[in-house]
C-alpha cells in the first residue's frame, strides 16, 4: 500500500491504515487521526496552501 503524509501532523502512514480521508479540490487526504482529521475539515486551506 502506498505510503501517504497527514497534512495536518506529517506523519507518514500507509494509506489503507489512515485513520480518515478526505477530498479537497479534487485531491484525497488521509490523516493519522480523527484529532487531524477534524482539523484539517475545520481549516483545509491552511494545510494545503503551498
Amino acid at each position: 500500500m502506498p505510503t501517504v503524509i497527514d497534512p495536518v501532523c506529517g506523519m507518514n502512514l500507509a494509506s489503507d491504515a489512515a485513520a480518515g480521508s478526505e477530498t479537497h479540490d479534487g485531491k484525497e487526504y488521509y490523516f493519522c487521526s480523527t484529532v487531524c482529521h477534524e482539523k484539517f475539515k475545520a481549516d483545509p486551506k491552511r494545510y494545503t496552501a503551498t
